[in-house]
């Protein structure tokens, strides 16, 4: 019986951790983090966090998570998740999976991008050559803020590699965990990509200034490399930009990496995006999600949207887009569970 008690014992702090996670809540805090220069804007982040505070419906603007504002964090979280939205949206649009990371017992930190949000789209209109420079920038500087944060810095969990840190990203956010990651962009790719095949990814190829193929002067253009953050150990993209990425750093790629597939996105068309990404991370973990579109994996708003590929809260006909948030929101967690430990 001695066995068998003692595999019960190694059991029980699990058990604990697991029943405490349980009774968690997602708390929210606001946080602005400074720029690479003071002439830069800052990055308004939302902080997702683990507290016994109760939450309550909060409206914001066309979202309404259920949070607790202000509500005192847990002692110590599982980890930090850098979340990064898509182009033109904000740090609420996946509240639901914030909140979801937060009562698993994670500390998320949901970006609103300067220079690429609903208020301000400025970045990829006047500089696309910048845009995909910045964006894992940005990401980065809020990484080392929390990481010096008084509030929030001892309660990261570490081990013998540091801090545990994955990320999570939709479309434009999916490029930038993915360049978080190792992925280094070649714009010259999108320019010889819309060339060619702007009929068949047509929305993608119709957004901001257009890239112009690389001449001898335009050395901005060629692959980009540095943007990689080597504390970022998972990722999580979903439906992500993917055309713009070289095979060989792409292939380089080492941390896990699990990629959703909007089977029916017309924003990103899968073939050019996710599929050039399925087809060159060794061992992406690839879930392909049937009748989804792009901006299914976006929590469904309270008031009508516009966008470049119809309304935000828009389905296809019979895609269920509150169970497949629902299934996410247990789905991601998880896997941070399982790779970062």
């Amino acid at each position: 019986m001695k066995p068998r008690l003692n595999k019960f014992l190694l059991l029980v702090p699990a058990l604990v951790v697991s029943a405490q996670a349980l009774a968690f809540q997602a708390g929210w805090r606001q946080l602005s983090v400074g720029g690479a220069t003071a002439d830069d804007p800052a990055t308004t982040v939302a902080i997702y966090y683990p507290t016994e505070a109760p939450a309550s419906i909060v409206p914001m603007g066309p979202y309404s998570p259920n949070i607790a504002i202000q509500g005192a964090p847990a002692v110590g979280v599982k980890g930090l998740i850098v979340m990064s939205h898509g182009t033109g949206g904000s740090e609420l649009g996946q509240s639901s999976l914030a909140e979801a990371l937060a009562r698993s017992g994670y500390l998320v930190a949901a970006l609103r991008h300067p220079g690429d949000n609903w208020q301000d789209m400025s970045l990829l209109q006047k500089t696309p050559e910048r845009y995909f420079v910045e964006r894992p920038r940005q990401a980065t500087r809020v990484i080392d803020a929390l990481l010096a944060h008084p509030m929030w810095k001892d309660r990261i969990a570490r081990d013998a590699r540091g801090p545990r840190i994955g990320a999570v990203g939709h479309s434009a956010g999916g490029y930038t965990v993915l360049a978080l990651a190792g992925g280094e962009p070649d714009l010259t790719r999108i320019a010889r990509h819309c060339a060619s095949e702007s009929a068949d990814d047509p929305v993608f190829c119709g957004m901001g200034r257009p890239v112009p193929a690389a001449g001898p002067s335009e050395t901005a253009l060629a692959p980009t490399s540095g943007l990689g953050d080597s504390r970022v150990r998972a990722v999580v993209a979903l439906a992500p930009v993917g055309v713009v990425f070289t095979a060989n750093s792409l292939a380089r790629i080492h941390v896990p990496v699990a990629l959703y597939e909007a089977e029916a996105d017309r924003w990103l068309v899968p073939r050019f995006h996710a599929e050039w990404i399925a087809q060159n991370v060794p061992g992406a973990e690839v879930h392909r999600v049937p009748n989804a579109l792009h901006l299914s994996f976006l929590d469904k708003p309270r008031m009508p949207i516009p966008t470049a590929d119809g309304d935000l809260g828009a389905d296809s006909a019979g895609f269920d887009r509150a169970a497949f948030l629902k299934q996410l929101d247990d789905d991601v967690p998880a896997f941070f569970d399982r790779v970062l430990r």
